[in-house]
């Protein structure tokens, strides 16, 4: 429609505004509208102007709204008006108030005013009065004035005089009574006269005083490099000598290099006193502790007479102080290096900390505090890598000294030594290690405190590290691996052309130790007193994974095992190669009794049974025997062998027996040979006589046998079937095996015709009976 139903009330009250601004307004004229405005662009908001023409807004009134909005218009004109004369009279009533107020406040000051006119004229006729007074004293006293100042100023030039010439008796005295400060006051007031008349009227007194001055000087200075003397007194020697215009600078540099000095002797006393143990009593100890509180104390108190002396020396002194820390944990590490307990590293730590809370007391802006703790967290890092290292030293040490105390001794006690004795540098060196990072975590020690977290972390990354190490290491030992540039200090111990089999066996009972019982008490101990730690982030994983160790050295210690049975029986290869290879077998003569070899051979699975006697425990399972194997009770191929029909002298029927065993071979149960290799010595003795057996097959499928030849072969495996029946554990496994080897012993003969059983059986209690003499104990 024409207007709006509500007038919005910013609108309002920018008229009521307005309203009173126009009522107020000393120009009339500033808020009206120019009489000649064509009526074509006025607006209904002309009414608030003083050129309102009411005929021109009604029909402007009329034009733009109807009879409501005409109606609703007259509703809001009058409430404004009713509003506009309470606003007038308020604003009267006010300003009534503030009337009358200004015209008490006149009428007082006009009584105040009254007679002040009287006063000043009053006053003035008194000032008046007072000044011609005193121009007349001024002008009767005048030529007395200045006879008198003439005179004071004459006296005052003979006193100077007087003085120039008491001076050098003055300084005498003063370097007599040592009250430098009054003689250098005295000379620095006479300087500007001897400048000017010391060269002529007072040349001698000049001498005499330069003189006693040099005494000064020279007194001045040993008194700034004396220690017995107070900060105060060094500094105000300081402070007269600059009045006397000595080079000071070259005293600031003497003094800072009697300072570097200061620093170098505590140096070194520092690194020659060795750390506190436990066999060193409470006394030694004390003094030493108390005599070094002593000497940083002391440089304490010359750096802060040196910055009282010389004030612009800050960065220079804190320079200076920063080798402090930097000196004392160069010491630490040396020591580190060496093997130090967690007690003599807390003792170190805690003097580090006394001295750099002392000095920050003198120079707070040196940064010390901050400097500390990133040398502590080296030196408590490389700590902590330090007993890792000594520890891995350790258990090699273990393993090698009994292990070269093992060199040509065939005890069975000495494996077991060696065992023993790596167990106890495994399991009781950890604990120890443990025991000293438990006490560097229990001090109550500022430093150590805000490392805490970190310490756990590198005691948990230095475990998973140290394990790794330690198979790395055992597989130096074991001749597995070459050693790298840093690890041949490991590897001094043991020639890689000299690794014993029993040493080798040693490791692999080792690594079984570490998974199954190191590592658990290790873990268990770390998640007692070792937990929280996580300054490493979440993002990269635990530092100690027990389940990642467990594996790897399962792993090893099945490597270990195996390589001691591969190093045994390549030893017995060898013996087995010669017996093999030397001999001429095609015009070998008849056999009479068992070779020599086997007896080589049996000896050394003898002390292979020794060894393992000594080291590994014994199997659960029983022996498997003939009768009770997986496959057939009686080897096909040995059937026509061990069978009467094995005295025929026919040649052909020989080979049809041979034919017969190849097809029998064809509908035999398959018995499975290898199978894997337990930590028991009957499986080990089991294995290595099964691959022993297998070598001696393929060395006899290498050669040609004669008739002799062929029989010697079964002589030597038919006695061999006596004496290993109780040594290994599979029975069965074992005569198939040596059946084989008469079977491909047949394969390559020319003519295999077997000795009768007869034959056999005699000259193999032949060797027993002979066996037995010469061993009486076995």
């Amino acid at each position: 429609m024409g207007v709006d139903d509500e007038v919005p009330i910013d609108d309002k009250a920018k008229r009521m505004r307005d309203l009173l601004s126009s009522f107020y307004s000393p120009d009339p004229n500033s808020t009206s509208v120019p009489p000649n405005t064509s009526s074509r662009f006025a607006t209904l908001d002309t009414i608030n102007t003083t050129a309102f023409d009411a005929d021109q807004y009604m029909n402007l009134l009329v034009q733009k709204s109807n009879l409501e909005g005409m109606l609703q218009r007259h509703v809001e004109m009058a409430a404004e008006i009713k509003n506009l004369d309470t606003d007038l009279q308020m604003l009267v009533y006010e300003n009534y108030n503030k009337f009358v107020s200004a015209t008490d406040t006149i009428k007082r000051m006009k009584n105040n005013i009254v007679g002040m006119e009287t006063n000043m004229e009053q006053l003035l006729e008194k000032i008046m009065s007072v000044q011609s007074k005193s121009d007349g004293v001024n002008t009767s006293l005048f030529e007395k004035r200045e006879h008198i100042e003439k005179l004071h100023r004459t006296r005052n030039l003979l006193r100077k005089v007087q003085f120039i010439y008491d001076l050098p008796a003055r300084l005498a005295k003063c370097i007599k009574s040592e009250t430098y400060a009054d003689a250098v006051k005295y000379y620095t007031g006479a300087m500007p006269i001897f400048k000017a008349y010391g060269d002529s009227s007072f040349q001698d007194c000049k001498r005499a005083s330069e003189e006693a001055i040099a005494v000064i000087t020279t007194h001045l200075q040993g008194k700034v490099f004396l220690d017995s003397e107070s900060i105060q007194a060094r500094a105000e020697a300081v402070m007269l000598l600059k009045q006397l215009n000595f080079p000071v600078d070259n005293l600031k540099v003497q003094l800072f290099e009697k300072l570097e000095q200061f620093l170098v002797d505590l140096h070194l006393e520092s690194k020659e006193l060795p750390p506190a143990s436990a066999d060193q009593g409470n006394l030694p100890e004390s003094a030493t502790s108390a005599a070094h509180e002593a000497s940083i104390r002391e440089f304490s108190e010359a750096v802060c007479a040196y910055q009282v002396i010389f004030h612009d020396s800050e960065q220079q002194l804190s320079r200076l102080a920063q080798n402090i820390p930097k000196m004392h944990f160069e010491a630490t590490q040396q020591h580190i290096k060496k093997q130090l307990s967690s007690s003599d590293l807390v003792a170190m730590l805690r003097i580090i900390w006394t001295d750099v809370l002392l000095m920050d007391g003198v120079l707070p802006e040196a940064g010390l505090h901050d400097i500390t703790m990133e040398a502590a967290h080296v030196a408590v890092k490389q700590y902590v890598a330090s007993r890792f290292s000594h520890l891995l030293l350790d258990i090699s040490g273990a393993v090698i000294k009994v292990g070269n105390q093992m060199e040509g001794i065939e005890e069975e006690n000495s494996l077991q030594a060696t065992l023993e004795a790596s167990k106890k540098a495994v399991v009781q060196g950890s604990m120890d290690v443990l025991q000293d990072f438990h006490q560097l975590l229990d001090e109550n020690l500022e430093l150590l405190s805000k490392l805490r977290d970190l310490v756990i972390d590198w005691v948990q990354e230095g475990f998973q590290n140290f394990f790794r190490k330690l198979n790395d290491h055992f597989l130096l030992l074991s001749g597995k691996k070459y050693p790298a540039g840093q690890d041949l200090s490991f590897h001094e111990g043991i020639q890689r052309d000299k690794i014993l089999p029993g040493l080798v066996l040693v490791l692999a009972q080792l690594s079984v130790f570490v998974e199954q019982n190191a590592v658990p008490r290790i873990t268990e101990e770390i998640a007692s007193s070792f937990s929280g730690g996580g300054s490493r982030g979440y993002e990269n994983g635990p530092a100690f994974v027990p389940a990642e160790i467990c594996r790897t050295f399962r792993a090893a210690g099945e490597n270990f095992l195996q390589h001691y049975i591969n190093m045994r029986t390549q030893k017995i290869s060898v013996v087995l190669n010669k017996r093999f290879t030397t001999p001429n077998w095609v015009k070998h003569k008849e056999p009479r009794e068992v070779h020599m070899f086997v007896d080589l051979l049996l000896q050394e699975l003898g002390s292979i049974i020794k060894e393992l006697k000594s080291i590994l425990p014994e199997g659960i399972q029983r022996k498997h025997r003939r009768s009770d194997s997986s496959g057939s009770t009686i080897s096909s191929r040995s059937n026509p062998l061990r069978d009467d029909r094995m005295v025929r002298s026919n040649t052909q029927q020989a080979r049809s027996q041979l034919l017969e065993s190849h097809l029998a071979k064809l509908f035999k149960q398959k018995m499975e040979i290898f199978t894997k290799v337990e930590h028991t010595q009957e499986s080990v003795i089991t294995t290595i006589v099964k691959l022993c057996l297998k070598s001696l097959q393929e060395f006899v499928r290498l050669q040609t046998f004669n008739r002799s030849g062929f029989q010697q072969i079964q002589l030597d495996i038919h006695f061999l079937k006596i004496t290993l029946k109780d040594t290994a554990d599979d029975e069965a496994a074992v005569d198939f095996l040596l059946d084989e080897v008469i079977v491909a012993a047949a394969e390559r003969c020319l003519d295999p015709i077997p000795l009768e059983p007869s034959i056999l059986d005699r000259l193999t209690q032949a060797k027993l009976v002979k066996a037995r003499e010469q061993s009486p104990t076995s």
